[in-house]
Order: structure tokens, then C-alpha cells, then sequence
């Protein structure tokens, strides 16, 4: 009997979960299923680095990628590297590994990327209804960034994901959000900078929006428009999100935040 694999986003902000599951049933023989090993890992890279998206399997003869749910053409080992990453390349990868008739989905890994604010257009709040199209097919040309240092400011785009929600006065009501974390292997979150007393996680491009700051120590911080730690910084390290409040539109291009005092 053929499996069917059910595919989608992740709906809950700073989850890890895998977001696809096999249908499997108590009389199928197990040993027809590929086992996935390792999963494909989120990443943050600056502007023009290059990016790899592996997944290590046993017992399959197939492998497929997908970019936001659609297969990605040619796209059909075990890996595959984004040479000169811009905001474009800003979404959720995931693979299909398949043995025969049989696929087992992997979770869905998803790059940020970032670069200095200087580098960045900024979209002044009253100029907030125009267009991020722009933004999304930015680049920096072929010079990757390295860690950026001095506690910024950086910009860091993430993809918008439609998911509605509400806690409270903050974030409140929302229709859709964005994350900006770094994985385990990149440090979890974003350092507060030692030469500065200045921590703020904004959105230069909308005045509605609700900004969310993530402490490791579980201090959190959420206001309008812009988020401020207290200095001295109650954890060592921050992860941010942007909602988008009730009854507006979600953007589907790669989303910014600016960070100041932090470091990558």
C-alpha cells in the first residue's frame, strides 16, 4: 500500500519540530522505510557565504528537495549548497527521502541571512506601504560577510510564516510572525555586545507590528515596533521574533529586523 507524506510550515514560533509525518500502520513490514540519521540543521549566513542543506539516510534510493514545499529542479542527492546566499534564498528547505513506493519527509531546516544595517535599504515608517520586493532580490555581490562584531547594527531577514495566535497585550492578536534564531551549532541566539549598554531588536518598516525578544534564561521582552533589554543583559544570549497583528497582511518576501548591540 502506497504512503502519502504530508507536508507543512511550522506554525509555532522557536519550534524545532519535525513538521511532516509518514503515515504508518501496525501491519507494515518497517524494514521498507528509509531511516533518516541526520537531519537537515537552520542556518544564519551572511550575504554572499555559501550554504549547505544535508541529510544523511539509510536504506533509501532517493532523495528530493523542496524550498518552501515545491521541489526544487535537479535538486536529488543526499545535499545541496546555495553558493552566494542573498534574501532570496530566505525560506524553509526540506527533503523526501524515498526507497521504491515508501518516503519518509525530513523537518524543515530555515536560513536567515544578514548583513550590516549601513548595507541594508531602510524603509522609513512612513514610506512602510511600499513594496519589500526589493529587498528580498538584494545582494552583496560575491564578498561573504564574516561575524560582524561591535555590537552592530546588523539587519537579518526571515521568512514570514501565516499562523494565527495571541498571548496577551504582547504580542497579542497575530496573524502571522517571523523568527530569527541561530541553531545549536551557531550558539543558540544572539550575544549582547560588552561595549555597549544599548540592546534593541526593532522593525524599521511597519508601525504596527509587535517585536518579541527571547532571553536563554527566559527573560522576554515585547513592545511595539521596537523591544529593549535592560543593561546589564539578563542572559547571555537572545532570539527574536516580529508579529503581524490580527486582520493584516502577512509579507511573503524575506523579512528584516535591526539588532543593535549584538553580536553574531
Amino acid at each position: 500500500m502506497k504512503k502519502h507524506v504530508t507536508r507543512g510550515i511550522a506554525a509555532l514560533a522557536f519550534a524545532g519540530s519535525v513538521l511532516a509525518l509518514h503515515a504508518q500502520d501496525t501491519t507494515t513490514d518497517q524494514s521498507q522505510f528509509p531511516t533518516i540519521l541526520q537531519q537537515p540543521v537552520d542556518d544564519c549566513a551572511p550575504v554572499g557565504s555559501s550554504v549547505t542543506f544535508s541529510v544523511l539516510a539509510t536504506n533509501a534510493d532517493s532523495y528530493q528537495w523542496y524550498r518552501n514545499n515545491v521541489a526544487m529542479d535537479g535538486q536529488t542527492n543526499t545535499s545541496f549548497t546555495l553558493a552566494s546566499v542573498t534574501t532570496n534564498d530566505v525560506a524553509y528547505y526540506s527533503a523526501a527521502v524515498t526507497k521504491g513506493s515508501e518516503s519518509v519527509p525530513t523537518r524543515m531546516a530555515c536560513l536567515n541571512v544578514y548583513m550590516t544595517a549601513a548595507s541594508a535599504p531602510v524603509q522609513s515608517l512612513s514610506a512602510r506601504t511600499m513594496s519589500l520586493n526589493s529587498m528580498a532580490s538584494l545582494s552583496l555581490g560575491a564578498s561573504p560577510m564574516t561575524d560582524l562584531g561591535d555590537g552592530g547594527p546588523i539587519v537579518v531577514f526571515g521568512l514570514p510564516v501565516v499562523s494565527s495566535g495571541g498571548s496577551g497585550s504582547c504580542p497579542g492578536p497575530f496573524s502571522g510572525y517571523v523568527n530569527y534564531t541561530l541553531p545549536m551549532s551557531q550558539g543558540w541566539g544572539y550575544v549582547p555586545d560588552t561595549n555597549t549598554t544599548v540592546y534593541t531588536a526593532s522593525d524599521q518598516n511597519q508601525s504596527n507590528t509587535k517585536v518579541q525578544a527571547a532571553g536563554y534564561y527566559g527573560d522576554i521582552y515585547c513592545a511595539q515596533t521596537t523591544a529593549t533589554i535592560p543593561y546589564p543583559a539578563p542572559s547571555p544570549k537572545y532570539r527574536f521574533a516580529i508579529y503581524f497583528p490580527r486582520g493584516t497582511q502577512v509579507p511573503t518576501n524575506a523579512y528584516p529586523i535591526t539588532l543593535t548591540g549584538f553580536d553574531q
